[in-house]
């Protein structure tokens, strides 16, 4: 059996169980089974499904992590998480997120006006809000209001202008404040592609000497009780723990200075974001080197050992690693339409009465190959191929000879693969990657997967289903768009191997894990494929229910949000038609109809298998028939 890595990111939270994967909690449901019940009613297109359970995981382990390391080496402050609105703002998402947070007190983060409100408008008052990224005069308004609301908020400064913006709405507005945050611009800094969010030379952050410019603006303007927590981040996705440490180090350093200065509220360091999850499949190219448990560790061990040091009380620690919770909770479902060299078979073949000799030996190469010739026949199988491509290009050999040559040394490296097996891996691989299958997979990579196109991050890719057999095909991903940058290319230092299926006989799913931060918010338009059509599964003691259906937008709605009045296009669809000199009146209410049933759905391809296409033929035709009366 093939698990896909399932071991390195499944983080346990699914499971494969009689060649299917499945979710490891409650009665262990079969996600292919969740997505036959979804597609009963005609819904077709790829599906994001959203398990609420996986958000609680991650947040309760969270919290035990590090409720065990303040227990363990006796810290005395208080731990808290929150947040960050922008890793997805979905509602069906974050709805579901604050109401599993409310019993931690969990908290939210915002980075711009529109995040604010939601958090003031979802979160509980007791659970902290911190403001984040830069402010106008109206976002110190809104963080104003939500402390009169009775919110636990906390804005962090990122300039010294903000701060006087703050300092002049203190003396206008009522008597409930914010707590205020400065944002410290550390030396240290993360690895990876995110690096350079933390640093000398970050986006955000206030110096050393712009933070002591702070301190005397706030003592200068009576709001120094105000000052309650400093906040620096070193990079989303940190995989290494080593520059944390030196960065707690330096934040630890620059806290109790500060308190020296005069600054007795400030009680709380905030870590912001950066928990790791591991996305890869395989052990070779794991990044992630700590687990939360040793995270939590280091965290409160070395806050604890710097406070001790210089004497000082034991800040409380806040986090905002968003990734951290967000990323598991929703898997992509997408069916596969076509194989693109499923032509490749004997079936295929149209040999002449005489064939070039390359072609005869080809054949015969395919037809004696064995066990102990395979890999030799392998060999001469590729050569062959180079030659009669040389003989094609010299006009030697016509098109026929050409095609039966192509099919021939797929059949070949087909049944070298099978016999082998796992011998001589590292050699086959770098034969498949010459010849590996394209898989035309019904979703778009810039709206689901928008992360893999910009900063090529990978993501666990694993069939459904049929795991107890094994996959020979070197896979390629294509996606629906009419894009070349629209697929997943076989990659031999990681390579996908799928079924080789016949997807008019059988349907197959692939699934696309831990999806859950970035991918729905950074999703684009590109071809005016929209969100995918979602779905809520809450387990019960049955089994589950599937809750919060929301269909993908149609393509009415999808040129409304461009701005297009869709009156208008419909006017001018129905005027060209009512217009043709090539339909009679009966065929154009027909066509009428059509077109509003098109209007009215998504943009994503609607092709099933043989077994299903009676059905949805019926379903499309009395679709028409009801839209058009």
């Amino acid at each position: 059996m093939v698990d896909y890595g399932i071991k390195i990111w499944g983080n346990d939270d699914f499971i494969i169980k009689n060649g299917e994967v499945c979710l490891s909690a409650g009665s262990q449901p079969s996600i292919i089974k969740i997505v036959k019940q979804i597609r009963e009613d005609g819904i077709r297109g790829p599906l994001l499904l959203r398990f609420p359970h996986l958000i609680k995981k991650q947040i309760n382990s969270i919290y035990t992590h590090f409720k065990q390391a303040q227990k363990e080496f006796n810290y005395k402050g208080e731990f808290h998480a929150v947040y960050p609105l922008k890793v997805n703002q979905f509602p069906n998402f974050v709805q579901n997120l604050v109401e599993i947070g409310k019993d931690y007190g969990y908290g939210l983060e915002a980075g711009s006006k529109a995040e604010l409100i939601l958090a003031m408008a979802l979160n509980t008052n007791h659970s902290p809000i911190t403001v984040n990224g830069f402010k106008d005069d109206e976002m110190i308004d809104l963080g104003f209001i939500a402390a009169e609301m009775g919110h636990n908020i906390t804005l962090t400064i990122e300039g010294l202008n903000e701060l006087e913006g703050i300092i002049q709405t203190a003396i206008d507005r009522f008597a409930p404040k914010p707590k205020i945050g400065l944002r410290i611009r550390l030396h240290s800094s993360g690895t990876g592609i995110w690096a350079k969010s933390g640093g000398i030379n970050s986006k955000f952050g206030l110096t050393s000497t712009e933070l002591i410019q702070a301190v005397k603006m706030l003592k200068e303007a009576n709001l120094l009780e105000q000052f309650t927590m400093i906040h620096f981040h070193i990079g989303s996705q940190i995989t290494e723990i080593a520059p944390l440490k030196k960065a707690l180090r330096e934040a630890g350093n620059i806290y109790a200075e500060l308190r020296k200065m005069g600054a007795v509220n400030l009680k709380a360091i905030n870590l912001g974001g950066g928990l790791a999850v591991e996305y890869s499949q395989y052990k070779n190219d794991q990044r992630r080197n700590y687990t939360l448990n040793e995270y939590a560790n280091d965290v409160v061990y070395l806050l604890k050992d710097i406070s001790n040091q210089k004497n000082e009380i034991e800040p409380d620690i806040y986090i905002e690693s968003g990734r951290y919770v967000a990323a598991s909770h929703a898997v992509l479902i997408a069916p596969v339409l076509e194989l693109f060299s499923h032509e490749y078979t004997e079936s295929k073949l149209e040999l002449k009465g005489k064939n070039p000799q390359l072609v005869e030996e080809m054949y015969d190469l395919y037809t004696s190959m064995n066990s102990k010739n395979a890999l030799e026949y392998l060999h001469d199988a590729i050569d062959h191929m180079e030659s009669l491509l040389t003989l094609f290009d010299l006009g030697y050999v016509d098109l026929q000879d050409r095609s039966n040559t192509e099919i021939l040394v797929n059949l070949v490296i087909k049944k070298a693969v099978d016999i082998l097996g796992g011998k001589h891996y590292s050699e086959i691989l770098n034969i498949q990657e010459r010849v590996q299958e394209r898989y035309l997979v019904n979703f778009s990579i810039f709206q689901s997967l928008p992360d893999f196109w910009g900063i090529n991050q990978t993501f666990p890719i694993m069939p459904l289903d049929r795991l107890t057999e094994h996959p020979t095909r070197s896979a390629s991903l294509w996606d629906i768009t009419c894009d070349s940058d629209g697929e997943i290319g076989f990659n031999v230092k990681n390579p996908l191997f799928l079924h080789d299926v016949d997807v008019e006989e059988r349907e197959y799913f692939i699934g696309f894990f831990l999806v859950g931060a970035y991918q729905e918010v950074l999703g684009m338009k590109h071809n005016l494929f929209t969100h995918p059509t979602e779905a809520t599964i809450k387990l019960t003691k049955e089994g589950y229910e599937i809750e919060n259906l929301l269909e993908a937008q149609s393509i009415l709605d999808i040129l409304e949000d461009l701005d297009y009045d869709i009156k208008e296009v419909q006017y001018s669809l129905s005027q060209k038609i009512e217009e043709s000199e090539f339909l009679s009146d009966k065929e154009k209410k027909q066509v009428l109809g059509e077109l509003y049933t098109f209007l009215n759905d998504n943009s994503y391809l609607k092709t099933v298998s043989k077994k299903d296409t009676t059905d949805e033929i019926v379903y499309k035709e009395s679709e028409i028939l009801h839209k058009s009366d």
